[in-house]
């Protein structure tokens, strides 16, 4: 029976939280255990991972041709691997193409860069409508791109997930590290938004 509580969850995470309760009571997993995944995961393997390797690209064209050309190799050189992120490849926007990801057949995901999906990154309505009507979802977003702006795509595997890598924003020249990485969202590097615009 579910807590009067859990009844604003939408359908999805009530599912979660049906299936976690049954497994608990099973003695098939550990709530504690569970919740340090998720706590290693929102706070220590995240966005600001691969908001780093963002802003060294930016700033260093080397390690950006690096990073084009074998971005598993060039993530793992600053200590970013493991869990999804084992085979990875960056796509860079320009003026002339911008880059989404999406996964259609599940939610295929670079967890070691980009922590826990995004609810709506798993969303049937997402993974169908970016593929179809990438534009209006950007819009959705906030995201509006000139009409010369070609979208491009990427569909997530598990043998293949992608990183968005996003031009970097005017007034940022000049910027830390920390403060260029500060710019990076983790919609920026899915694709479904922009960086920051430097205060």
């Amino acid at each position: 029976m579910p807590h009067d509580h859990d009844n604003h969850l939408d359908p999805m995470e009530a599912r979660v939280r049906a299936l976690e309760t049954i497994l608990t009571q099973k003695g098939l997993i550990d709530p504690e255990a569970v919740d340090a995944i998720v706590e290693t995961y929102a706070s220590q393997v995240g966005p600001q991972n691969g908001a780093a390797v963002v802003a060294r690209a930016w700033s260093d064209a080397e390690f950006a041709e690096w990073l084009a050309r074998d971005a598993t190799a060039a993530v793992a050189s600053m200590g970013f691997a493991g869990r999804q992120g084992e085979h990875l490849q960056a796509v860079f926007n320009t003026p002339h193409q911008h880059n989404a990801v999406v996964c259609t057949l599940c939610s295929c995901y670079p967890w070691t860069l980009l922590g826990l999906p995004p609810v709506w990154y798993k969303s049937p309505a997402y993974r169908a409508r970016m593929v179809s009507h990438p534009r209006a979802v950007l819009a959705e977003f906030g995201t509006i791109l000139p009409e010369t702006t070609r979208i491009r795509v990427w569909d997530s595997t598990a043998e293949l997930r992608y990183l968005v890598v996003p031009m970097r924003p005017e007034g940022s020249e000049g910027l830390a590290p920390e403060a260029l990485a500060a710019l990076v969202t983790r919609e920026s590097m899915i694709g479904t938004g922009l960086p920051k615009v430097p205060a």
